[in-house]
């Protein structure tokens, strides 16, 4: 049966003048399933005039999740994992280039403001997680966090759904590879070290660039470059294996970072890294576009015609599996060459393997005395 190819709702222009502080969507375009859209940045909408003020800057609001289920599949071959966890829903730090903003059209929301501005809460996520270790029918196996939203993101400050989760993986020795942004990790240094113990555990800091100036408008609520590099050194000296992430790499924006960057993760402490070329699935593509008028309108036209480079040279995003992560032709090739070199020049090496080996079910144990 033949893909039907999408077409967009609607065909419409990113209403918004000023990039907003704190956020690196200032639009919301439409949800590409639903067919009514209102834009409440467009001033055409907001009831806000010259005389009224600045518009008022859109809260944070959270949602709860009654979801039964917590652990989530997927049979992509790129990704490095088969199952994951995602306590949140959303992401408040803002990344403007995140892939997962698309994932936020399947609740009625749009991928641009609404995916870090409206977030969705899974209140019951240890509880839940607990109950589908416990099944006969869970196969021990390394879990990811998160899969689509970073599980340390500012909410999980208050909440604590992540922790929880960690400290029903750490009572069944189940291995969890982590994957944030965000230097709120070092608070469960307790938890991953006894995960440790058991080589169920790795942690990856996602490190996009060391200028805080392009941090701060790139993923607005993230923690700085210098508090993930304090974070790696936290992670190695608890003796907990802490890996780097070089995501995403954008071509003509911190693409030239890529050999500094892994020089100051190997001196914080990395003991492995990866990299993942910028993807711009769906909506994501408008979002970024609309970003660099906003903060690089001089540059717009040579980091799109990179980064379509690095894609077969007309389109902004390959979804082919593997070639999405990587991208192809001669830029995508210096890209991983120039990691690859700066990796091995470092002493950066592979990725450890997690173990299922001491996996428990406490209950089990429990029968048996």
């Amino acid at each position: 049966m033949a893909k039907r190819k999408f077409v967009p709702i609607v065909e419409e222009q990113p209403q918004s003048r000023d990039a907003i502080r704190g956020r690196g969507a200032s639009w919301s375009p439409a949800n590409r399933f639903e067919k009514f859209h209102v834009d409440l940045t467009d001033p055409d909408v907001a009831d806000f005039g010259p005389e009224d003020g600045p518009v008022p800057r859109r809260a944070t609001q959270f949602f709860d999740d009654h979801t039964k289920t917590i652990i989530a599949r997927n049979q992509s071959p790129d990704v490095g994992f088969e199952v994951s966890i995602n306590p949140y829903r959303g992401c408040e730090h803002g990344c403007i280039y995140c892939f997962a903003r698309p994932t936020h059209e399947y609740l009625g929301f749009s991928a641009g403001l609404d995916f870090e501005s409206r977030i969705v809460v899974k209140k019951g996520a240890p509880r839940l997680l607990e109950a589908e270790l416990s099944s006969p029918k869970w196969k021990p196996q390394m879990l990811m966090m998160s899969g689509v939203t970073d599980c340390y993101q500012p909410i999980e400050r208050k909440l604590r759904l992540t922790r929880g989760c960690l400290e029903v993986l750490a009572k069944f020795r189940n291995p969890v590879g982590i994957l944030t942004k965000n230097r709120l990790v070092t608070r469960d240094l307790d938890v991953l070290s006894e995960l440790a113990h058991h080589d169920a555990v790795a942690v990856n800091l996602s490190i996009t660039t060391l200028d805080p100036k392009l941090q701060r408008i790139l993923e607005p609520r993230t923690s700085s470059p210098a508090a993930r590099l304090d974070a790696v050194a936290q992670l190695r000296a608890a003796k907990i294996p802490v890996g780097a992430m070089v995501a995403p790499v954008i071509p003509g924006i911190n693409d030239h970072e890529i050999p500094a960057i892994v020089a100051a993760c190997a001196k914080a402490g990395v003991q492995f890294a990866g990299y993942v070329l910028l993807r711009l699935p769906w909506a994501v593509s408008p979002l970024f576009e609309h970003w660099l008028d906003e903060h690089f309108p001089e540059r717009k036209a040579k980091v799109l015609a990179r980064v379509r480079a690095t894609r077969g040279g007309e389109k902004l995003y390959d979804s082919r599996w593997r070639k999405r992560q990587t991208g192809e032709g001669t830029l995508a090739e210096q890209i991983g060459n120039m990691f690859k070199v700066s990796c091995r020049r470092v002493g950066i090496g592979e990725r450890p393997k997690l173990s299922t080996a001491n996996f428990r079910r406490p209950n089990e144990q429990l029968n048996l005395l």
